[in-house]
C-alpha cells in the first residue's frame, strides 16, 4: 500500500486528468492533426483566410501554404497582428517546432507564446539538481522571479526551460543549465536522463500538451547556483523531506515543476499524466 504522501501525490497527478476537448476545433497542417483550438480563438482565426480555414467544425492551415517555411511565415504575421490587438499575451520571440511528434518532420515553427492557443505539442528540459550529505539528499529550488509571464513567485527546478526549434535536447540542457543556474557546461552534461513527462492541460495561456524531459543532476556540496538570465530571484537548499512536504500541502512550485518533482521521488510509477 502507498504510504500517505505517496497518496496525496497521486491526488495532485491527478489535477492532470485529460482535459474536456468538447470546446475545442482539431488543428491540422498538410492533412495531418496537431493540435486543438479553442472555439473563441478560432473565430479569430477566421478573419485570416490566407492563412487559416474555419469551418466542418477545424481548423486548417491553407494547403496553399506548402513549405514549413511559408507556413511559418504566414502564421507569424497573423500572430503579430493578433498579438497587437491584444489576444496573444506573453510574446518571447522564441519559436517551437510543430509535429506530429518530436522525430517527426517539422510542418512549421510558432511563436512559443502561442503554442498553447494551437494546442501543439510543445517540449521542454527540467532539471532537478540535488546535493548529497553523508545518507541525506537535499535538493535545490529555484524561486521563479515575480516579472515572469508564467507562474510568477512559484518555485521551479534548479534549471528548465522550453524547447526551442533550433536546438538538440542536449543542446538545450547545456543552455538552460548556463543561463538559469550558471552551472558550466561540463558539470551539466553529468545530468542524468531519467524519461518524459507527458500531460495535457487547460491552462489560462490555453490548452498546454508538453512533454518534459526530465534529468537529475547531482552538484558538488560546494557549488552555489547564481542567476544568469534573471528569470531567476532566488535559490534555496532544501531537505529532500522539506520538498516533500511542500509538493503535498502546498501550491508553491509551478503546476508541472511539482510534476518533476514527485518523478524524482517516484521514478518507476506507472501512473503519469498522458
Amino acid at each position: 500500500m502507498l504510504s500517505s504522501i505517496a497518496m496525496s501525490f497521486l491526488d495532485r497527478l491527478a489535477t492532470f486528468a485529460s482535459p474536456d476537448l468538447s470546446t475545442y476545433l482539431p488543428f491540422t497542417v498538410a492533412g495531418q492533426h496537431v493540435g486543438y483550438v479553442e472555439q473563441t480563438f478560432a473565430v479569430r482565426l477566421a478573419a485570416f483566410p490566407g492563412a487559416f480555414l474555419v469551418g466542418g467544425g477545424m481548423v486548417n492551415l491553407s494547403d496553399d501554404l506548402a513549405t514549413p517555411e511559408h507556413r511559418s511565415a504566414s502564421v507569424e504575421a497573423v500572430l503579430r497582428t493578433l498579438k497587437s490587438q491584444g489576444h496573444v499575451l506573453g510574446w518571447r520571440d522564441e519559436h517551437y517546432r510543430v509535429s506530429r511528434g518530436f522525430d517527426a518532420p517539422q510542418l512549421f515553427s510558432i511563436e512559443r507564446a502561442a503554442a498553447p492557443l494551437f494546442g501543439v505539442r510543445a517540449y521542454g528540459v527540467h532539471v532537478n539538481g540535488y546535493v548529497r550529505d553523508g545518507a541525506d539528499i537535499h535538493m535545490w529550488i529555484g524561486c521563479r522571479a515575480s516579472d515572469r509571464g508564467v507562474a510568477p513567485g512559484k518555485l521551479d527546478q534548479l534549471a528548465a526551460g522550453g524547447q526551442p526549434a533550433h536546438l538538440s535536447v542536449a543542446e538545450n540542457l547545456i543552455k538552460e543549465c548556463g543561463e538559469e543556474a550558471s552551472i558550466p557546461a561540463v558539470l551539466a552534461q553529468r545530468a542524468r536522463s531519467v524519461g518524459a513527462i507527458t500531460y495535457a492541460a487547460a491552462r489560462p495561456e490555453g490548452l498546454r500538451r508538453d512533454v518534459l524531459f526530465t534529468y537529475d543532476l547531482e552538484l558538488p556540496a560546494d557549488f552555489k547556483p547564481i542567476s544568469g538570465d534573471g528569470e531567476t530571484a532566488s535559490f534555496q537548499l532544501l531537505p529532500l523531506k522539506e520538498v516533500a512536504a511542500i509538493v503535498r500541502d502546498a501550491d508553491d512550485f509551478k503546476f508541472n515543476c511539482a510534476l518533476v518533482v514527485i518523478r524524482f521521488f517516484y521514478p518507476s510509477w506507472a501512473f503519469w499524466p498522458r
